[in-house]
């Protein structure tokens, strides 16, 4: 056996070899440039801490941070044609959606499930922006339909969060008749007299926005969020004159009355549960129950007087 051939070579290789640091340990903020650690990135929900900058959340995760104790059920979607159109581009679609699901874990565009938000059942759709841009197909307007049916039935508010690119193009017309079917949905809930919020965070646009995006009850948004039906660039080169700043972001619109609220990731939760609590006409949320009052001791029984010198006593 060589011994400094197998054995101190290889030492010696391990403590001059470059060690390589992994790759999902840090995220660089898109806002300021910042990069920030894995774990504090996870804790702040995605948004920076410097400029608090919110960057795009996996619907999972943020379904977790917003029910109760992070506990929810999944509620079952039904099944869309796998390719109605017999679609294709640079790629066929049964191959992009097979792209998708890989790198995404999650089988269409739309998360529905069902749990506590503050002590209230809730039904809540996300979407998906990094499937497929979070595309409206006919298995987001499936989703939305079981979410409005699953609070209809639990008597439940809805909360959809929205982030897309608009209608899918693969699936052309029928992706279109989202709109219409997404609307009737929404209508349904209200008709049952339960509230529906819509969270729209960044981006949300096309034909989503011109659908259920826009028909919450109250409708919110993330700080710096776009939210349009066409874009900045695409009204710009229409009009021919320059926007104002900030043109179609979340504050722009709510100083301009298209939104109720503008509302920090990291407080959504106790502003959501708030606001379905008063919506509902419950009383007010309890953060925790008071300690019981300490009894306190009973008091001695006072000494009984001494008797007085010489009364004979």
């Amino acid at each position: 056996m060589n011994w400094i051939s197998n054995y101190v070579r290889p030492k010696i290789n391990s403590l001059f070899s470059r060690r390589e640091m992994p790759e999902n340990l840090w995220a660089k903020c898109e806002g300021c440039g910042q990069m920030i650690f894995h774990r504090e990135m996870a804790e702040g929900l995605s948004v920076c801490p410097s400029c608090d900058h919110h960057m795009a959340i996996r619907p999972r995760d943020r379904m977790t941070a917003l029910f109760d104790g992070g506990v929810f059920v999944e509620i079952k979607v039904p099944e869309a044609p796998a390719d109605p159109l017999q679609f294709r581009d640079q790629k066929r679609y049964p191959d992009r959606l097979r792209e998708a699901r890989k790198t995404t874990g999650e089988h269409e565009a739309m998360l529905v499930a069902q749990g506590a938000v503050g002590g209230v059942q809730t039904v809540v759709a996300a979407q998906d922006f990094s499937f497929m841009a979070g595309s409206m197909g006919v298995a987001v307007g499936n989703a939305l339909i079981a979410a409005a049916e699953a609070a209809t039935r639990a008597g439940a508010p809805l909360v959809v969060f929205c982030a897309a690119g608009g209608a899918r193009m693969q699936e052309g017309i029928l992706s279109l008749m989202q709109m219409p079917r997404t609307t009737v949905a929404l209508e349904m809930v209200k008709e049952a007299g339960l509230p529906v919020i819509t969270v729209l965070t960044h981006p949300t646009t096309g034909g989503v926005t011109a659908s259920y995006a826009m028909l919450g009850d109250v409708q919110i948004a993330e700080p710096g969020a776009l939210i349009c039906f066409a874009g900045p660039r695409v009204i710009e080169q229409t009009i021919r004159e320059t926007l104002p700043e900030g043109f179609q972001r979340a504050e722009y619109l709510l100083e301009h009355g298209m939104l109720d609220m503008v509302v920090d990731r990291r407080k959504m939760r106790d502003e959501l549960a708030k606001l379905l609590r008063l919506l509902l006409r419950l009383p007010p949320r309890i953060h925790g129950d008071l300690p019981a009052p300490t009894p306190e001791p009973a008091a001695a029984p006072a000494p009984a007087p001494a008797p007085l010198k010489g009364s004979g006593a």
